[in-house]
């Protein structure tokens, strides 16, 4: 099966990547650009993106991206609930990937804190998002469960996180690999994305993909939340 095959809304656009490495240098460009014209135009930029372990090659090929990064504000989609020395920390492979050399100029909003609860957390990593520019580009990963960002199936919060008129911003959610706590920003502001990617690779992604493409429950696939316009999606096999 191939990208091409599936039958997507109209305002989707599909990037048929040759190879992992290029899918890479590919869509750093294109996050490179927009940032550069969100800076022409406003003077700052906000970048989120996801983390685990599939963005590396594209987090060290926008690190060589030559824009001005100091204008660059740079946040997470997502967050495990561990200290970012622990391996599986978010923010700590943003720290070794991308945010070095030129880019450790950028402005990193993290939303892992030292609190006593997960909820204090969430609830402290929601106030400093009330202060994250809008954001300029967003780009999304996908589960082969059909989740995004830490919008997991069956997690207690995913209603309310997944409303539209919710007006918090970060929500503890339950994952159902260890770590099992996270934060996740809210659909409602993942949406609010000028220019939104969903980076996937590999024939399991397809078939998850068609699978999201062929219902409407939200809760069930929470990736159905995006799949319409606009979005770019970059895949390769």
């Amino acid at each position: 099966m191939a990208i091409s095959d599936l039958q997507f809304p109209e305002g989707v656009k599909v990037h048929d990547c040759v190879s992992a490495p290029l899918m890479a240098e590919a869509l750093a460009g294109t996050v490179a650009e927009q940032l550069r014209e969100a800076i022409e135009r406003q003077n700052v930029a906000t970048l989120v993106v996801s983390g685990g372990r599939s963005p590396v090659a594209f987090f060290e090929c926008l690190a060589r991206q030559s824009l001005d990064w100091s204008r660059v504000v740079i946040s997470l989609a997502d967050e495990r609930w561990v200290p970012i020395e622990h391996a599986d920390s978010n923010a700590g492979l943003l720290k070794r990937h991308l945010l070095v050399g030129a880019v450790e100029q950028a402005r990193f909003v993290s939303l892992y804190q030292t609190t006593s609860s997960q909820e204090g957390a969430a609830a402290v990593a929601d106030d400093l998002l009330g202060q994250l520019p809008p954001i300029d580009v967003l780009v999304l990963g996908m589960g082969d469960d059909g989740h995004t960002a830490s919008l997991f199936p069956d997690s207690p919060n995913l209603q309310q996180a997944l409303a539209l008129d919710s007006e918090r911003r970060c929500w503890p959610m339950l994952a159902p690999s260890v770590p099992h706590q996270r934060l996740s920003m809210s659909r409602a502001l993942l949406a609010s994305a000028r220019f939104k990617v969903l980076s996937v690779q590999g024939e399991s992604k397809l078939s998850t993909l068609r699978t999201a493409l062929a219902g409407d429950d939200v809760a069930q696939m929470p990736i159905r939340a995006f799949l319409h316009s606009a979005l770019d999606i970059y895949w390769c096999h």
